[in-house]
C-alpha cells in the first residue's frame, strides 16, 4: 500500500476535499498528519483550536483515507520555550540551542516530559477513538540534526541521577571509570561533570556511560508517549519514523515500545551523508548507491520485530544535502518497489505538495509547488499504485539465509576511541552488507543477544563488547559464523578483557589479539591464501590455535577458522571482503549470484525482484518470466518473476 505525508495547516481549507479525493484517485491509502502542528493546535497555554483539525480529519476519513497521527512534540511552540527555557538542549560547547527550527528540546528535562505527556494525552484523548485514525507516530525523527545528545544543566542533573542508580557508591563509579588515571577520582556524585569542555580527551568510560544514559532517555521518553496513546487509543498501532545513518541511540530499545518501525528514506540525500569516495558520490548522485535504502529497510524490519513502513519516501530532489540533484527518471518507482520487496507494509511519500514557503520549499512533493498538478515523482507513484493493483497481494517476507548482528553501542565505543581516524562502525557494517548483497543474498539484521538458529551464515562485522547473551547465541548458532576485527575488545567499563581481545570469543575463535595497527589512507597490508586482497585501516596481530586460511605479507594470520567460526583480523578492502564472504557463503552451503555491481536482487517469498541502478541494460536469468517489468531490465528499471 502507499501513503503520503500531508499538512492541512499549510493549505487553505477550500483545498482539503480536493486533496483528499486526488490522493485516493492516485492510489494513496494512508495519510500522516499532525507531527508539526502544535502551535496551531495550542497557540497559547491551554487555549486549543481543535476545530480546524476536526474538520481536516473528518474530510480525510470521509474520502476513505486511513490516518496516522504524529504527536507534535518535535516542535515545541515559542510560548512554551519562553515559559520553560529549561527544555532547551545545549551543544557540546555548552551553548543553548534555541527556538526557530525544530527538535529544540533535551530528553533530560523533567519539565519537557511533563509538557509532552500533557499535549500527547490531550490529543490522544480527543482523537484516540476516531474511526479514521488507525495508527500513531511518536514525535518525529529522534536524533535528527544531532539532537540525541545534549550538554546542559538538565542533562547533568539527569546524568547524576542515572549514575547514582547504576553505581550506588562513588567508589564503584571511580573503579568503573578508571578515575585514578590522570587524578580524575571523585569524592561524591555531586562532583560529576559532563564529558565535554575538557582540555583533551575525557575518560572513555565516562563518555560511554553518558552515551548510554542519553540513549536510555530516548527510549524511556518514547515509552512514556506510547503508554499514553495506548491508554486513550486502544486497537491502534504505534510507530516512530527513524532516520538513516543515525546511530546515536539504540533503535532496538525504542523498537521494543512500538508495534512496527518506520523510517524516512532519502536515498540521494544519504549519498552525501555517508563517507563515500568522491568517485562513488558522483557515480550514484542521481540514483543513490544501490544499498543505502535496502540497508535501512532490513535494519528497520528488525527494529520493528518483522514489521516496518517507509514513512517518508523521497519523491524527487530534496533541500537539505550539500547538493540536491533530481533523481533519474524511474528512481522514485524503483525505490518504492525496492522497499516493498524488502517487506515494507506501506511506502509513504514526503510530501503531498511541494511547499511554497519556509525551510523545505525546495523539497519536492507528489504535486508541484502550490499546484494540483503531478510532479514527475507523483506520476511514478501513480504508476506503482497501478502495478500493485495488477500484481495483487505480495507474499510474506521469509527469514533470510544470512544474519548480520548489528550493535549500536559498538558505534559509540569506536567513535569514542577510534584509534584510527577513519574507523567508522556504520561504514564497516555497510560494506559487509554491500558485499553480501552483491552475492545476491537476502540479509536479516539481528540485535545483540538474539537467537541465531536457522541462519546458514551469521556475520559480525564488529562488536566491541560481547555480553553473555551474545556469546551464548554465537556459540549456539548452527551455521557458519564470521567475526570481524575489534570484536570482544572491551568490557562493559571500557577495559580490555582479562584474556585480551577477543575476550569472551576467545574459545569460539581460538584467537588472542596481542597488537593492533591502524593504517593511514594509502597504506595496506596484502593478504594471500584461501582468500586474497588487502587489509586497510585496521589490522591485528593474533595468536591462534585455529587453522590459518590466509596470512598477511609478514606471515601472520589474517583469516582463521576454528570449527564453524571464521575470524577476519583486519578491515578488508573490497577484493578481500568479497573473497571472505564468498568463502563463508560457500561453507554455509549458500548459492550466490554473479551480477554486475549496479544490479541488486531481492527475494520476497516466491517473488524475485531485480533493480537496475546502472546505465546499461541487464537481461533477466534464463527462464525468468516477468510479472512486473520486462525480460530486459533497462536502467532505473524494476522487474519481478516468480519461482517454484
Amino acid at each position: 500500500m502507499l501513503g503520503v505525508c500531508y499538512y492541512p495547516e499549510h493549505w487553505d481549507e477550500s483545498r482539503w476535499e480536493t486533496d483528499a479525493r486526488r490522493m485516493v484517485e492516485l492510489g494513496i491509502s494512508f495519510v500522516r498528519i499532525g507531527e508539526f502542528a502544535w502551535s496551531r493546535i495550542e497557540p497559547s497555554r491551554d487555549t486549543f483550536t481543535f476545530e480546524w483539525l476536526d474538520r481536516a480529519i473528518d474530510i480525510l476519513a470521509k474520502a476513505g483515507l486511513q490516518i496516522v497521527f504524529g504527536t507534535p512534540t518535535a516542535t515545541p511552540p515559542k510560548w512554551l520555550v519562553d515559559e520553560c527555557p529549561d527544555i532547551l538542549p545545549y551543544d557540546r560547547d555548552g551553548r543553548p540551542r534555541g527556538f526557530g527550527s525544530r527538535r529544540h528540546y533535551t530528553f533530560s528535562s523533567q519539565t519537557w516530559w511533563r509538557e509532552s505527556a500533557r499535549i500527547v494525552g490531550i490529543i490522544a484523548e480527543r482523537y484516540g477513538r476516531h474511526p479514521g485514525i488507525v495508527g500513531w507516530q511518536t514525535d518525529n525523527e529522534y536524533g535528527c540534526h544531532d539532537t540525541t545528545m545534549s550538554w546542559g544543566p538538565e542533562d547533568l542533573k539527569g546524568f547524576k541521577r542515572w549514575l547514582r542508580l547504576r553505581y550506588q557508591s562513588v567508589d564503584q563509579l571511580n573503579a568503573a571509570w578508571g578515575s585514578v588515571f590522570w587524578s580524575m577520582e571523585l569524592n561524591s556524585f555531586d562532583e560529576v561533570v559532563l564529558p565535554n569542555l575538557t582540555v583533551t580527551e575525557p575518560g572513555p568510560a565516562s563518555r560511554l556511560d553518558f552515551w548510554r544514559y542519553q540513549s536510555e532517555q530516548v527510549a524511556a521518553y518514547d515509552r512514556m508517549q506510547c503508554d499514553i496513546i495506548r491508554k486513550h487509543s486502544p486497537g491502534r498501532w504505534i510507530t516512530h519514523n527513524f532516520m538513516g545513518f543515525t546511530l546515536d541511540f539504540d533503535h532496538f530499545k525504542v523498537g521494543d515500545n512500538l508495534d512496527l518501525a518506520s523510517w524516512d528514506s532519502y536515498p540521494i540525500g544519504f549519498v552525501e551523508k555517508f563517507p563515500f569516495s568522491e568517485d562513488e558520490r558522483n557515480r550514484w548522485a542521481e540514483t543513490s548507491h544501490p544499498d543505502i535504502a535496502p540497508f535501512h529497510h532490513d535494519l528497520y524490519r528488525a527494529v520493528g520485530k518483522g514489521r516496518f513502513w517507509v514513512m517518508e519516501q523521497q519523491p524527487g530532489p530534496v533541500n537539505w544535502a550539500p547538493w540536491n540533484p533530481v533523481p533519474k527518471p524511474g528512481m522514485v518507482r524503483l525505490w518504492t518497489w525496492e522497499a516493498l520487496a524488502h517487506g515494507a507494509e506501506v511506502v509513504s511519500y514526503f510530501r503531498w505538495r511541494q511547499a511554497t514557503f519556509a525551510q523545505e520549499q525546495m523539497h519536492a512533493g507528489l504535486n508541484l509547488a502550490g499546484l494540483d498538478e503531478w510532479s514527475p515523482g507523483g506520476q511514478e507513484a501513480g504508476r506503482v499504485a497501478e502495478e500493485l493493483a495488477a500484481l495483487g497481494t505480495l507474499p510474506e517476507t521469509d527469514t533470510a539465509p544470512v544474519a548480520l548482528v548489528f550493535d549500536y553501542q559498538s558505534h559509540w565505543m569506536t567513535k569514542i576511541q577510534p584509534q584510527g581516524r577513519d574507523f567508522r562502525y556504520e561504514e564497516l557494517c555497510f560494506r559487509w552488507y554491500e558485499a553480501l548483497r552483491r552475492l545476491g543474498l537476502n540479509v536479516d539484521f539481528v540485535r545483540p543477544g538474539a537467537g541465531l538458529e536457522g541462519y546458514a551464515l551469521v556475520v559480525v562485522p564488529c562488536m566491541t563488547e560481547v555480553d553473555e547473551a551474545t556469546r551464548a547465541a554465537l556459540e549456539a548458532a548452527t551455521g557458519i559464523v564470521l567475526i570481524g576485527a575489534r570484536s570482544g575488545s572491551r568490557d562493559r567499563t571500557f577495559r580490555f578483557p582479562e584474556n585480551l581481545p577477543p575476550g569472551p570469543l576467545a574459545d569460539l575463535t581460538g584467537n588472542r589479539v596481542v597488537q593492533v595497527s591502524t593504517l593511514r589512507p594509502g597504506l595496506s597490508d596484502p593478504v594471500d591464501g584461501a582468500v586474497s586482497g588487502a587489509g586497510i585501516r585496521w589490522r591485528e596481530y593474533i595468536e591462534t590455535s585455529g587453522s590459518v586460511l590466509a596470512t598477511f605479507e609478514d606471515g601472520s594470520a589474517a583469516l582463521t577458522q576454528k570449527g564453524r567460526a571464521l575470524y577476519l583480523a583486519c578491515w578488508a578492502d573490497e577484493a578481500l571482503l568479497s573473497d571472505v564472504l564468498t568463502l563463508a557463503a560457500r561453507q554455509a552451503g549458500l548459492s550466490t549470484l554473479s551480477v554486475p555491481d549496479f544490479i541488486r536482487i531481492r527475494r520476497r517469498g516466491n517473488l524475485v525482484f531485480a533493480f537496475n541502478y546502472g546505465t546499461r541494460d541487464w537481461t533477466l536469468p534464463e527462464g525468468a518470466v516477468p510479472v512486473l517489468g520486462e525480460t530486459v531490465l533497462r536502467p532505473q528499471g524494476v522487474a519481478a518473476w516468480r519461482t517454484a
